[in-house]
């Protein structure tokens, strides 16, 4: 799969500042031209937020964070970039401008992406002198969380370049979407242009306040398109007739005179202070920063809850998750087997608020998890993949002792270390520490038994011999070791 080494992003406004840290989080140098006295700073803090969410995200092993430079000029930012992302103010002579500044300095295959929201690419790529490579690139917002990118191209675009920008984007979690025919606003921005045009009209008209719209909203059918989307949601709502016999029953209402659709609302002064003081009311005793971290760790649980869906497979954005995952897991650089007579660090990690309970701190299951993440660890270590998964073989737990024995609280930097105790690799025993980083304080414990087995044969089978190869060494160097004491307890056994 085609990867991005070098990005650089011209514009680091709110999507231009987005669009750098989903790159730098996939390992991505990147460099970045805004000449906004703060930009740095605003980066900065998006930076910051993104880190935040992607430690709430997943527990696939990231890259190494590409570097994050700012340039003194778009010229130096866009030497040597395998992807160019321009997301300048939505000004139709400023986007031609920059563009064709890009066309000149750029490396002649670079991709060349617009995140405008509306313009189309035949307009955009008028003045450039190698058109075929440049395409809207569309995200939505927050770029380093949501997957989607519309990808339209130009009168002048080659479809390869569509075609690769397509691949790219799967290697930073991201999906492009190519849009058959460039039109004004695309797909999702004519779609929001028209639901918003309708919210405007009932505010406008005291039907309901912009908290109630957007409670109407997030309690109904918002949850439903986040893992379904329109027309599915439709199909379901016409029972087993499907959808034929929905659009015979609720097509007419089209023509009934429930919409202004087709009226744009006079944003006049007093349309606008209604809006902003309901918004005051609604949420503005947060900032701007805050609202944006809830929001953040929202979208993670949304889409945590989503990959589980369709019996593990994943559904919708958690499938895409599910799928990001599985490519990290593949291209992460193999850890070590080094059988040294020390415990083995298995795993470093921090508290996401979406682990504290309604005591304050990490809730008991978290702590089996970061034992259950640590496991998977140990068996990456050994050779135990997701390609010997998939060719029939696993290792499965068979029983484990966890004691809880001091509490985590949000932010805490914690790790796992393990000790492999005395066993013939068909078996393999552990017994893991979980120990907050700040004091090396030990947190919890857990004995560990796992069984190799045989999917295909539905029983317990000796591992193939290049897993035996890599743990046995590590099982021989830990044999010198004492066991500790917590070895062998029961439930209610004093300590």
């Amino acid at each position: 799969m085609a990867r991005i080494s070098k990005a650089a992003c011209i514009g680091g406004g709110v999507i231009g500042g987005a669009w750098a840290a989903r790159f730098v989080l996939a390992g991505i140098d990147t460099k970045i031209f805004d000449p906004h006295p703060e930009a740095q700073r605003l980066i900065s803090e998006v930076m910051a937020n993104a880190e935040r969410a992607y430690k709430m995200l997943t527990r696939a092993p990231l890259p190494v964070k590409g570097t994050l430079n700012f340039s003194e000029s778009l010229e130096e930012a866009v030497r040597g970039a395998e992807w160019i992302q321009e997301s300048v103010p939505e000004r139709l002579d400023l986007k031609r401008s920059v563009l064709a500044q890009i066309d000149i300095a750029a490396d002649p295959k670079a991709l060349i992406g617009s995140s405008t929201s509306g313009l189309i690419p035949t307009d955009l790529q008028r003045d450039m002198k190698h058109p075929e490579r440049m395409f809207v690139a569309h995200p939505y917002n927050p770029v380093y969380l949501l997957p989607l990118v519309e990808l339209v191209g130009g009168e002048k675009t080659a479809r390869a370049v569509l075609e690769d920008a397509k691949a790219k984007l799967a290697t930073v979690g991201m999906t492009g979407l190519i849009i058959n025919k460039e039109i004004d606003a695309f797909v999702g921005d004519r779609l929001l242009e028209a639901f918003w045009r309708e919210a405007l009209w009932l505010i406008k008209d005291d039907i309901c306040d912009t908290e109630t719209l957007d409670n109407v909203i997030r309690y109904s059918f918002g949850l439903r398109w986040a893992q379904m989307g329109l027309f599915e949601t439709y199909r379901i709502a016409g029972g087993e007739a499907g959808m034929r016999d929905f659009l015979s029953k609720y097509g007419p209402s089209l023509s009934w005179p429930w919409t202004k659709l087709t009226d744009v609302v006079d944003f006049d002064d007093a349309l606008v202070e209604k809006i902003a003081v309901q918004s005051d009311a609604q949420s503005g005793q947060r900032g701007i920063r805050e609202l944006e971290r809830i929001r953040d760790q929202n979208l993670v649980g949304i889409m945590q809850a989503l990959k589980a869906g369709d019996e593990g497979r994943g559904w919708g954005a958690g499938r895409l998750l599910s799928d990001y995952e599985a490519h990290l897991w593949k291209t992460a650089p193999k850890p070590q087997a080094n059988p040294a007579k020390e415990p083995l660090k298995l795993l470093e990690l921090r508290v996401p608020s979406a682990w504290i309970d309604y005591n304050g701190h990490m809730t008991e299951y978290r702590y089996t998890q970061c034992f259950a993440d640590a496991s998977d660890a140990l068996l990456q270590m050994v050779g135990v993949d997701a390609d010997y998964v998939k060719a029939g073989h696993s290792y499965y737990t068979v029983e484990s002792h966890v004691r809880l024995l001091a509490e985590a609280k949000l932010g805490d930097a914690l790790y796992v270390k393990a000790q492999l105790l005395p066993s013939d690799g068909k078996k393999i025993h552990s017994f893991m520490g979980l120990y907050r980083a700040s004091d090396d304080t030990l947190l919890s414990t857990c004995e560990h038994l796992m069984l190799h087995v045989s999917s295909k044969e539905s029983r317990s089978v000796p591992p193939l011999p290049a897993v035996m190869m890599k743990l046995k060494p590590l099982i021989e160097a830990h044999a010198v070791l004492p066991a500790p004491d917590a070895v062998g307890r029961s439930v209610g056994q004093r300590k």
